[in-house]
């Protein structure tokens, strides 16, 4: 009987320490140890166990009172659930409390510690933040075209500052540190394809606090250029094919049209895509002064195809489209193998074949703007070299899907095609760059 008794005990036991229903893991808590709070947004509380949850309690304190604010058990074999803390209507807390804690409390559906379960508890110290971000603009460009550029300098201030970047256009432009600590700059673009445009400083800090701050400018919108151009044999057996061989995802499409929409579609996002990618990094350091000159890279250049113009190829009948794509930059010609030179001191972030675009320098000029010389013979700097004014960097061609002797130049604002005409012309440097800083300027040196 003794050894019947034991036997028994000893499988118990083994039961009870392998079986799931008395595993020992205890539930896992998740969130951040210490927090702010706006007491508008719900806090996000995260619960989870490896077999299932039981029961849950939140309370709330303000280190005088405290009152449950959430509270319940679980249906069988959950595992997960986000729990939702909204701060307690009326006056049971008080309200003047700038610390709060969230004591949490979750137990488990093991049989564990007596069929209680295992229990986990965690504390969050929360500080409490009401104020939203302070946001004023200091001066920006008096209006913006289509497709083209604009300045803004502003302040910004939240001592839990998380967030704070320019949205325009459904687009986000990171802001530099200018001149002093809470200043922020940049450099924003309109699309040329967007009729809409809207541009706002947002500040948002920890807590969830959010200031958006309209900025004034006027706006101009543009007609671009609508061509339709006929896909021959002679330039898809040509040109097409060439560059069609120089990737294998291509190269075995033998249906002209096909082969054409490939490369003048898929491949020319494919190689779009590299170019927004290489162009979207800003400095995070505090900018002193951002000095740029007019863009002249083509000495005696001729423009010969505009920026933004829509394209629409058809192939034998204008009425049997095949393919449209949109002209990023502006061409410039001249003589063959013509000396192309940066205008501007930068940094080549790029110097090698990218598709349509055929051999491709690419250059960071600091402050978000970014400039591309497109169809190259041959390309005369290295990744990562530093280049000065006036520099000669590459020489005119007909790389990449280019016929006559030409430069593709485009400039981008953080990883967006602008209008290169404006860069190209000191005046509106003057007006909508320089003028800006120096409005700025004087309102920072009074601080």
């Amino acid at each position: 009987m003794l050894i019947v008794i034991m036997l028994g005990m000893i499988l118990g036991g083994g039961y009870i320490y392998t079986s799931p229903e008395f595993e020992r893991v205890a539930p896992q808590i998740e969130s951040k140890s210490n927090i702010y709070w706006n007491k508008k947004r719900p806090l996000q509380i995260k619960l989870s166990d490896n077999v299932g949850l039981k029961s849950f309690t939140l309370v709330l304190s303000d280190g005088t009172k405290s009152v449950i604010v959430g509270q319940g058990e679980f249906e069988k074999g959950v595992t997960e659930r986000l729990l939702s803390v909204n701060y307690p209507k009326g006056k049971l807390l008080d309200p003047k409390a700038k610390h709060l804690k969230l004591k949490i409390t979750a137990v488990d559906q093991s049989l564990w510690n007596t069929l209680q379960g295992n229990q986990s508890e965690k504390v969050i110290d929360i500080k409490v933040d009401t104020k939203r971000p302070t946001v004023s603009i200091l001066a920006n460009s008096y209006s913006i075209t289509q497709g083209g550029a604009a300045l803004v300098v502003f302040f910004a201030e939240d001592e839990n500052m998380e967030k704070l970047y320019v949205e325009a256009a459904g687009n986000h432009f990171k802001v530099q540190p200018y001149k002093q600590e809470g200043y922020y700059a940049t450099l924003i673009a309109w699309p040329f394809n967007q009729q809409e445009f809207e541009a706002n400083v947002i500040a948002a800090d920890e807590a969830g606090n959010k200031t958006t701050i309209k900025i004034p400018l006027y706006l101009k919108p543009y007609n671009y250029k609508v061509s339709w151009i006929e896909a021959k044999d002679s330039f898809i057996d040509g040109k097409i094919t060439d560059l069609a061989s120089t990737d294998p995802e291509y190269e075995e499409i033998d249906e002209k049209v096909e082969k054409f929409r490939a490369v003048n579609e898929t491949m020319r996002l494919k190689n779009e895509e590299k170019i927004y990618r290489l162009s979207k990094s800003v400095s995070d350091e505090m900018l002193t002064q951002w000095k740029i000159e007019k863009f002249y890279p083509l000495n005696n250049g001729a423009k010969v195809a505009s920026y933004g113009d829509e394209r629409h190829y058809y192939y034998k009948d204008k009425g049997h489209e095949i393919s449209r794509s949109n002209h990023v930059g502006i061409d410039l010609a001249s003589t063959k193998m013509a000396v192309i030179r940066s205008s501007n001191p930068g940094k080549v972030v790029y110097a090698g074949f990218n598709g349509i675009y055929g051999n491709m320098p690419m250059i960071d000029h600091g402050f978000g703007l970014y400039t591309l010389y497109g169809h190259c013979s041959q390309i005369l700097v290295e990744e990562g070299e530093a280049v000065e004014k006036d520099q000669a960097i590459a020489k005119t061609g007909v790389s990449g899907l280019a016929l006559g002797d030409h430069l593709h130049f485009g400039i981008l604002i953080q990883g967006i095609e602008v209008r290169p005409v404006e860069w190209l012309d000191a005046s509106w440097i003057k007006k909508n760059i320089d003028n800006i800083f120096a409005e700025a300027d004087k309102i920072i040196s009074k601080k």
